[in-house]
């Protein structure tokens, strides 16, 4: 049995601490904040995260960076992307030669830069193998342990064999891809679709027109990435439409609650207030609408969920512009034999 460190103690790090803790290895779950250490390790259990979901006692809450990099082959990072790079310059001085695999756990895009979390890593820790991890992971899910599945990516088979044999179990599966760019990019874009799926909801909307927002965001991210040289049929799999589907229908999801907050007349500042938690999506949207006006793609519900959010247009306004549009193809990408 190995030694892993997930560098982050939010809901889905300590998830993962405890599927790979199941499976028998010492895991350090690492956390800036003394205090929640000490609370975590105290009460067994992540209060502020994830109550209610007792830690395995081969989990060791920990704020020494250096002491549990030091041993451990594999790092997980979990951190909202706003202080993702800041936590891996600090790992960056900790890993040092090829024995480190540093695996992403974090949806989002940086915002400086454009730049996908597996691209920071490999930026700031050039030694490590990379890789990152994407799916339909709800973490409360995942502690309560539904059946669930991920997709590990890395141009490294020896990771992603690694990260398969440390998180597979009898409820959690991990399949493998060498698309990090799509399945990471499929991550990061799909939490704004759960936005506006949110505020459908809120509406009171039929089956059918979530149907239809779930099938046109797919066909609206899927043309973003492939611009950006991410392979379109990534986007059939775990990372694209399996994370798409349940963002954009669950109620756990953070996004998905913002969305049908504004939709009920509250301001994104109120909703994003009262929800407590990081929505990724609403950082997200501003960085592909500005990308895509750069690119000229066409996106419009990103641009409608844009009007919405940070311009002040109303919500039937938007609906009314977005189902007078011109009608294109349905399938956009098709491989020939």
């Amino acid at each position: 049995m190995s030694e892993v460190t997930i560098a982050g103690g939010g809901n889905f790090g300590t998830a993962m601490a405890n599927i790979i803790a199941d499976n028998g290895h010492t895991v350090n779950l690492w956390m800036r904040d003394a205090q929640q250490v000490e609370d975590v390790r105290r009460h067994r259990e992540n209060r502020r995260y994830l109550p209610g979901h007792p830690l395995n006692d081969l989990i060791v809450p920990t704020d020494d960076l250096a002491g549990c990099v030091g041993r451990s082959e594999v790092i997980f990072v979990t951190v909202p992307s706003a202080s993702f790079r800041e936590v891996a310059r600090e790992l960056k001085a900790f890993v040092d030669d090829e024995r480190h695999c540093l695996v992403s756990a974090t949806k989002g895009i940086e915002a400086s830069s454009f730049k996908l979390m597996s691209d920071i890593l490999a930026e700031e820790c050039p030694a490590a193998g990379v890789g990152a991890i994407s799916g339909p992971n709800l973490a409360e899910e995942i502690a309560d342990h539904h059946y669930t599945a991920t997709v590990i990516a890395s141009q490294s088979e020896s990771l992603c064999e690694r990260v398969q044999e440390l998180l597979a179990s009898s409820y959690f599966r991990v399949y493998a891809s060498s698309d990090i760019y799509g399945v990471e990019l499929g991550g990061a874009l799909k939490n704004i679709y759960a936005i506006a799926c949110g505020m459908a909801s809120a509406m009171g909307v039929g089956q059918n027109t979530i149907g239809l927002l779930i099938t046109r965001s797919l066909a609206e991210m899927s043309r973003f990435a492939v611009a950006l040289g991410a392979d379109p049929l990534t986007f059939l799999g775990l990372a694209g439409v399996g994370d798409l589907m349940v963002t954009c229908t669950s109620p756990l999801s953070r996004n998905f609650q913002v969305g049908y907050r504004v939709a009920q007349g509250k301001s994104l500042d109120q909703a994003m207030e009262e929800l407590g938690k990081l929505a990724e999506g609403v950082n997200t949207l501003r960085l592909v609408w500005a990308r895509s006006k750069e690119l000229d793609l066409y996106m419009p519900l990103v641009m409608g969920i844009h009007e919405i959010l940070f311009e002040g247009q109303s919500l039937p306004d938007v609906i009314g512009r977005l189902m007078s549009a011109q009608q294109g193809r349905d399938v956009e990408f098709v491989v020939v034999q």
